[in-house]
């Protein structure tokens, strides 16, 4: 049974059932009781316990297989905002394995956001690169990136599906991505975008947005990229400031 409490019935097995998850009481790919089962062990009808586990569904702790039952999903990657890494990176300090297909790449004209966000003028020739992202075989993400600086048509002869770019541009250009600033928004699937990160169309996804900044303050690199909404999530730790008079009392 639930205890008393003002929060709707749902939320609170919700909740439940999202710490049995997050503790380990449940493992990665276990079935979960049925909603018969968990409306008997908790006194709530079928269409209460449906509500909890498709919540639980849409935010990627549960998956559903017809027939089968519904399964815990495999934890979502978590990202801290304030360290500024490139996706290889960022997975290998993880230990999972990861693999980059480039969709392709050539030299652009700058269009007007670009540009402005490189400090570059429109149409002048960058490098744009569309890859996608994958960790333990499963798409992860699609990222489109724009590099500006003299020479930058040399990064259509690199390796950029065994190579870190972020890497590349440090050790071997001598331009290392030193500062960013960064957008997150929600977003949902377009088909084209779904159909490459296997997901259904519509479905929930991550839009980032970010400019990459090397010495002196000069931009480097403009990215867009397109992260699972079931997969991935961002971490952030915040501090408020005190309030000085309080503070000085």
């Amino acid at each position: 049974m639930l205890r008393a409490s003002p929060l709707p019935r749902y939320y609170q097995l919700r909740e439940i059932i999202r710490e049995k998850i997050t503790s380990g009481h449940w493992a990665e790919g276990e079935v979960i009781p049925s909603e018969r089962e968990l409306g008997e062990q908790y006194g709530l009808s079928r269409m209460t316990v449906r509500q909890s586990v498709m919540d639980l569904v849409k935010e990627g702790y549960l998956y559903r297989e017809q027939g089968r039952g519904t399964f815990v999903a495999r934890p979502k990657i978590t990202q801290q905002l304030s360290k500024l890494t490139g996706f290889t990176e960022d997975m290998q300090s993880r230990a999972q394995s990861t693999t980059t297909k480039v969709l392709g790449r050539e030299m652009w004209a700058a269009d007007e956001i670009t540009a402005e966000k490189l400090r570059i003028k429109p149409g002048q020739p960058l490098f744009r690169v569309e890859r996608l992202r994958l960790t333990e075989a499963e798409p992860l993400a699609l990222e489109t990136s724009f590099i500006s600086f003299i020479g930058c048509e040399n990064l259509l002869e690199e390796d950029l599906e065994h190579n870190s770019l972020y890497h590349l541009l440090e050790t071997k250009y001598g331009l290392p991505p030193l500062e960013a600033e960064q957008e997150l928004e929600a977003g949902l699937a377009h088909e084209s975008e779904a159909a490459l990160l296997k997901i259904m169309a519509g479905g929930p996804v991550l839009l980032i947005r970010r400019t990459t900044y090397t010495e002196r303050n000069q931009p480097l690199e403009y990215a867009s990229s397109v992260y699972r909404g079931d997969k991935y999530r961002f971490y952030s730790r915040l501090s408020r400031e005190r309030e000085r008079g309080r503070a000085e009392s």
